[in-house]
């Protein structure tokens, strides 16, 4: 899994109840765009650093230069 800045960032739920969740990517801390990011949740406004797991993916957006 690979991220940008602007990326958002989905969590799918596990269980029929529960919401998915998607989030700004705020943080990339690695250069080739590896995990954890730094994301703003929508939901929330919460801010927290993530190591997304499998249920997650990443929507990507094109990136001015």
């Amino acid at each position: 899994m690979y991220a940008a800045v602007g990326d958002r960032l989905i969590i799918h739920s596990q269980h029929v109840d529960e919401p998915v969740r998607d989030g700004e990517v705020l943080e990339v801390r690695h250069e080739d765009g590896s995990p954890p990011y730094l994301v703003r949740w929508a939901d929330t406004g919460h801010v927290g650093l993530v190591y997304p797991g499998p249920d997650a993916e990443v929507h990507h957006f094109e990136h001015p230069r």
